[in-house]
């Protein structure tokens, strides 16, 4: 009978195994089989620029296309769609671009990049429609690129200037009996704010308006360039409310016409030759990223390393910058012979100063056998801005948001709300005082505070420490400009943050400089996972 179970069990088991291969290998086999071949442009394309998409840095694919044969479930990453609006210059089959800006999922940078992207297109001489039904500032921005805006006759354009609103907190946070023990570094540190105060303080007021005020005289310069109108008069539309309906955006300049959309397709087919019943051949970005080769070739190898989201301590997890994951993958450039240099892309707001800590010694050490550039994206704060600092370049766009070098620390003491408003009640042991600091169970005794304002204290320092080292300042003016304080780009430049404005592809062409050549192409980390 043993023999009898022995020889059931394993046959059962290679039927098991036999039959979970045979599963994986059709599934290859049917994924392979519908793998969408290379599209074809066709001839007299537009190439269509969809602002509500929200590029990411990195191009994101969706498996579902390899089994539906479509591409545009996949989206190119931002840097992508500059290189590919390059690329369309010089391909005969692309007659323009058409923008379609009713609304910008993208942040001030990254506008900026396509804004640029599109402004060099147009060198090309071919030309660059923008047309939405209702459209946005940050829509608009981009649009100013283009040689013609049309708009809805029934839509319009925003015009009411910028605005920036908080949510404060502590008020509930009184309510429920929750004390979030807070401790931070910096006058201007503004993030646990909404937390301890109910409403903006004036170090807070005076750098949001500082910030907003940069952001906005840079979309009224692009549009007083673009419109022929001087900034005064583009800023008094606003401060008196003159732009409400579409008719106001013609009436004042802010368009070129206002169309409904088989108008605007009407234009199109007059503009590459088409006759009114023909089809325009409107061509996704999607769908150009599989149909072209966009990217750069060379002998050399430059290790292009998007540092993306929150920055974090430990493993990998997604849209995040971890200490583990980025001081291997850093590591790993450093090492790589073939690799000439190194850009990093950051786009981040900060995080954990252990995890920042872990990541700027490796760019530190990179920095030593190789040329390594920073470009920073929307955002570059904080965390953000000390994994950034100590590269041998730094480039920003005029709409990043950089600098906050400061720290804090959030220590919530629930005991309060647990104790009186759900009736649960704590006790325990322990070998020492304090074996339970940082507990939400109680609160911080005041020698713990002491503790923990040292700790932020003593970050902090090392913090502007990097930063003098990295910039080659002095330790008293970094102190100055440091107290959280947010910039844009622009103003970052100014204060020695950064070094360059420019965008990704400006400084992959530095790197390429610094290693000593033109002909290089870029290795993307992370790498894409199968």
């Amino acid at each position: 009978m043993k023999a009898f179970f022995k020889i059931f069990f394993a046959s059962f088991l290679a039927m098991l195994i036999f039959s979970i291969l045979a599963v994986v290998a059709g599934l290859v086999i049917l994924g392979a089989a519908l793998q969408p071949s290379k599209p074809s442009i066709g001839s007299k394309a537009l190439l269509v620029l969809d602002l509500s998409t929200a590029y990411p840095e990195q191009a994101k694919e969706n498996p579902l296309s390899s089994f539906t044969g479509k591409t545009n479930y996949n989206t190119p990453g931002l840097y992508d769609i500059v290189r590919m609006i390059a690329h369309a210059k010089t391909d005969s089959t692309i007659k323009g671009i058409y923008i379609q800006c009713g609304s910008n999922g993208n942040g001030f940078a990254a506008s900026e990049e396509l804004r640029d992207a599109l402004s060099d297109f147009r060198q090309s001489r071919k030309f660059v429609l923008a047309y939405g039904e209702a459209i946005d500032q940050k829509s608009y921005y981009v649009a100013t690129a283009a040689d013609k805006i049309y708009c809805h006759p029934q839509g319009g354009v925003d015009w009411n200037g910028f605005s920036a609103t908080l949510t404060f907190m502590k008020g509930l946070l009184d309510k429920l009996e929750i004390q979030p023990q807070i401790f931070y570094a910096g006058k201007y540190k503004s993030a646990t704010e909404p937390l301890r105060v109910t409403k903006m303080s004036d170090p807070n007021r005076a750098q949001t308006s500082e910030l907003l005020g940069d952001l906005y005289n840079q979309f009224l310069t692009a549009a007083s360039a673009a419109r022929n109108i001087d900034t005064a008069t583009l800023r008094s539309l606003s401060v008196n409310g003159s732009i409400q309906t579409a008719n106001d955006a013609l009436k004042y300049g802010l368009v070129d016409g206002l169309k409904y959309d088989d108008e605007m397709k009407s234009i199109i087919q007059q503009m590459i030759g088409l006759k009114e019943k023909d089809k325009i051949n409107f061509v996704s970005m999607s769908t150009y990223a599989e149909a072209v080769h966009f990217k750069s070739n060379g002998d050399g190898k430059i290790a292009l390393i998007y540092a993306s989201g929150d920055i974090v301590d430990g493993k990998s997890q997604d849209e995040t910058i971890t200490s583990e994951e980025f001081t291997e993958m850093i590591r790993k450039a450093r090492l790589d012979d073939n690799v000439k240099a190194i850009v990093f892309r950051v786009n981040s707001p900060g995080g954990s100063s252990l995890a920042s800590d872990a990541i700027w010694r490796e760019i530190t050490l990179a920095k030593e056998t190789k040329p390594v550039v920073v470009s920073m994206g929307n955002y570059a704060a904080s965390g953000g801005y000390y994994i950034a600092c100590n590269a041998d370049s730094i480039f920003a766009d005029r709409g990043t948001v950089t600098g906050s070098i400061g720290v804090f620390s959030v220590i919530p003491n629930l005991q309060p709300f647990f104790n009186n408003k759900l009736g649960i009640t704590f006790d325990g042991v322990k070998t020492a005082p304090y074996a339970d600091m940082g507990s939400v169970s109680r609160p911080l005794s005041e020698t713990e505070k002491k503790f923990f304002q040292s700790s932020v204290d003593s970050i902090y320092s090392t913090f502007k420490q990097r930063v003098a080292d990295g910039r080659e300042k002095d330790i008293v003016y970094i102190d100055s400009i440091a107290q959280g304080h947010v910039y844009t780009g622009t103003r970052g430049l100014q204060l020695g943050l950064t070094d360059k404005i420019g965008g990704l592809q400006q400084a992959v062409e530095c790197a390429a400089r610094m290693a000593g050549g033109k002909n290089f192409y870029t290795a993307e980390y992370p790498e894409k996972k199968g």
